[in-house]
């Protein structure tokens, strides 16, 4: 991997209105050269008009003209990148995109094809949600039995990869099964697999937070599907 490498940073959205502008702020901000992929997955809240207001010649801007949800959203901005290294970035403000320098770090030297952002190695974090917390552990636990890796944050949205590895990847999951899709497939593949801690400042449910228990039962789902019959 070259020393000074193009990063992608693919951003899926959805009625993120109040901090769409922010995130591309603090995206660019970051000194590499970069490619930032914008995609709207058919917000319906003035995202999308926010999203067009955004002027940059390093944007694409990508939109969806029906809900399908940020596995979809991923699956489009995945085709468009034509960086060295791809990063997941949300559009929420959880998560620093001044990490990105860390997170790349095992790529650049040629020790990983893939690297998690963990949310429970240690790095700073908000507190919030036990039945959460607990919830992902099970979901990690479960996921880690069936691909004999042993991660701490599989659901983490900072999920960082080589360009080659995740364009030759099919994405079929729409939703948030995106996370255990992606995990499964990287183990089946022997990819090598790095975790770095990085810092959380989640919200909650009158903030916007927008996962919630149907989506654990469709990550129960996926896990068990893409490692045992995908």
């Amino acid at each position: 991997m070259k020393t000074n490498p193009k990063l992608s940073i693919v951003i899926p959205v959805y009625n993120e209105k109040d901090t769409i502008d922010e995130i591309v702020r603090r995206v660019q901000n970051v000194e590499f050269e970069k490619e930032i992929i914008i995609v709207d997955d058919c917000s319906n809240d003035g995202t999308r008009e926010e999203i067009k207001r955004i002027s940059g010649n390093n944007i694409k801007k990508l939109f969806h003209e029906e809900n399908k949800g940020k596995g979809a959203a991923l699956r489009t901005g995945f085709q468009h990148v034509s960086g060295d290294i791809v990063i997941i970035q949300d559009a929420d403000l959880e998560y620093n995109p001044k990490e990105y320098s860390t997170l790349i770090e095992p790529i650049l030297d040629g020790r990983a094809d893939a690297v998690f952002g963990s949310r429970f190695l240690g790095g700073p974090h908000r507190v919030l949600f036990f039945w959460h917390y607990l919830g992902n552990k099970f979901l990690t636990t479960l996921s880690n039995m069936l691909t004999n890796l042993n991660l701490t944050d599989m659901e983490t949205c900072y999920k960082v990869f080589k360009a080659e590895v995740i364009k030759n990847i099919n994405i079929r999951s729409n939703r948030f099964g995106f996370e255990p899709e992606i995990t499964a497939k990287l183990a089946k593949r022997k990819c090598v697999i790095y975790e770095l801690p990085v810092s959380y400042s989640g919200r909650d449910y009158t903030e916007g937070k927008k996962i919630g228990w149907k989506d654990g039962v469709v990550a129960l789902y996926c896990i068990i599907r893409f490692r045992l019959f995908d």
